[in-house]
């Protein structure tokens, strides 16, 4: 029995030890922690269960019968986050450069099986250098294996993609067909090819970090969600993050109490918005003295910053948060702002958390750019997310709410359960100069005449009661008051339930 123990245990070690201890320092000469650290850092102290420690390769090709590593490149498991279950999947770069192996996807695809059969949330932590390449079309099929599961677990349990070194080629695509996806500037990428084929093909020439680093996908491509400085903080960041999710999609997402009392009231919006209808204003000042506690964990900051989404809480219940940022194009929608709002929209419905919508939009950005670039088919996105959604969803326009982009911005007709505005509201068609340059186009003189009629305009047009008259703003409420009429229908709303027609699945415009 002492035998078999001390086997054991010399097993353990060398599973630990993964590629040895050089490659392990040379891991730690990059700036980047090895799979074990990471799992460490991100998981609560003592709660991580390791599973097929012991699993090894099965190729015999290209001399692989003789180079075998107990774990083979990924170590998989799970734990607790702030005390709730998480799997985890963490590919380890110093065996064979975390490439992926047959043994490797089995690994990988049992953790994604339990995690759907108990109903808990998914966190992969990518480091590697893709398939492997003496196995074949073996390491492919494991690759597959892997991109069914996580199209399975879609909406069903939250997904979570850690990239932390290279991910590249078909491994990319695993990553981003989960919910999020986070980087590490300057140590990790994403590329579908690299910059070598790129070269070849192209005769561009490009590095590593210009081709698919972490500040290229979370800046111009909207690939990532956010970027961090290094393996730390990113494994913070996500442990705060989970926070607001519940663990699948049939449990709510979790409350945190707080002291920050739901009745409070902020005097310093009723001064939020200019006197001046061109001049901007930063929308985040709203978010941050809405939320509780100032606190706003935002998705994508640095990309499309035209339109915010983001995460807060509201008494101590998740929300997911959808804002125009007039600082940024006046808030216009454009192709990029509306991807971006969309596919957040769409999580948060799949998860049960709901949504506050702030509007400030004058409208869908011009010009042939945005027309070629297929701005129809692209803001028809947001606008399906918004009217599929059947989580409470509340609205509060703050200034201009302008044609179609009102529709799409959460409307009352788009089933807004509470749609409130601001007295500083102008729901509109268009802009009062606009709209006075097409309907009095053939008496128009003046300047001074101009000036006349548009201010005519804006004062018959350009106010939320107007719209108030029908019935699609529920209230006009004063800027002080949003967070406590905001908390009030919130939890008015905490029990709705709303179904949309059966069917097998949607076909949103893609």
């Amino acid at each position: 029995m002492q035998d078999i123990v001390r086997q054991l245990a010399e097993k353990r070690a060398a599973a630990e030890l993964g590629g040895g201890q050089k490659r392990i320092d040379a891991q730690h000469r990059k700036g980047k922690l090895t799979a074990r650290e990471r799992i460490e850092l991100l998981l609560d102290p003592g709660t991580f269960e390791e599973w097929d420690m012991f699993v090894e390769h099965r190729c015999v090709d290209f001399g692989m019968d003789k180079k075998s590593i107990p774990g083979d490149g990924v170590v998989t498991g799970y734990g607790t986050v702030n005390g709730r279950l998480i799997f985890v999947v963490s590919q380890d770069f110093t065996v064979f450069g975390g490439s992926l192996s047959e043994a490797h996807a089995e690994k990988i695809c049992k953790i994604m099986d339990h995690a759907m059969k108990v109903g808990a949330p998914i966190i992969s932590i990518n480091d590697s250098g893709g398939a492997r390449i003496q196995e074949g079309v073996a390491s492919l099929g494991g690759y597959a294996d892997v991109f069914q599961r996580t199209v399975l677990a879609s909406g069903v349990v939250p997904q979570i993609s850690l990239i932390m070194g290279p991910c590249a080629g078909g491994a990319v695509y695993s990553p981003a067909m989960t919910d999020f996806i986070f980087m590490v500037k300057d140590s990790s990428y994403m590329y579908v090819t690299g910059p070598d084929v790129v070269k070849t093909v192209t005769h561009e020439e490009v590095t590593h970090e210009e081709l698919g680093g972490a500040i290229t996908h979370s800046t111009k491509s909207g690939v990532a969600d956010r970027a961090f400085e290094d393996d730390i903080e990113a494994l913070a960041m996500v442990r705060r993050f989970i926070n607001y999710l519940p663990t699948n999609n049939r449990t709510v997402p979790p409350h945190r109490p707080t002291p920050d009392r739901a009745d409070r009231t902020e005097s310093s919006l009723d001064t939020l918005i200019p006197e001046t209808p061109t001049q901007p204003y930063d929308i985040k000042e709203l978010i941050l003295k809405t939320v509780d506690d100032t606190d706003f964990f935002e998705i994508q900051p640095e990309h499309a910053k035209n339109i915010i989404v983001g995460f807060a809480r509201m008494e101590g219940y998740p929300v997911g948060i959808v804002a125009n940022q007039p600082m940024v194009l006046a808030g216009c929608l454009d192709i990029k702002s509306a991807i971006k709002a969309a596919r957040f929209v769409r999580f948060c419905d799949c998860f049960g958390i709901p949504l506050l919508t702030f509007v400030d939009v004058p409208g869908f950005m011009p010009g042939t750019a945005q027309e070629y670039g297929g701005i129809i088919k692209h803001g028809a996105k947001l606008l399906y997310a918004y009217a599929e959604a059947t989580v409470p969803k509340i609205t509060l326009i703050t200034r201009k709410a302008y044609g179609g982009a009102y529709d799409v911005m959460a409307s009352k007709h788009l089933r807004g359960d509470v749609n409130f505005a601001w007295p500083s509201a102008e729901i509109a068609v268009m802009g009062p100069k606009g709209a006075v340059e097409i309907i009095f186009r053939e008496e128009l003189g003046s300047e001074q005449r101009i000036e006349e009629l548009t201010e005519e305009y804006r004062k018959k047009f350009a106010n939320p009661f107007i719209a108030g008259r029908r019935g699609f703003i529920d209230d006009v409420i004063m800027p002080r008051d949003t967070r406590r009429r905001i908390c009030r229908s919130l939890a008015m709303l905490r029990n709705k339930k709303l179904e949309n027609p059966w069917r097998k699945h949607c076909n949103i415009p893609l």
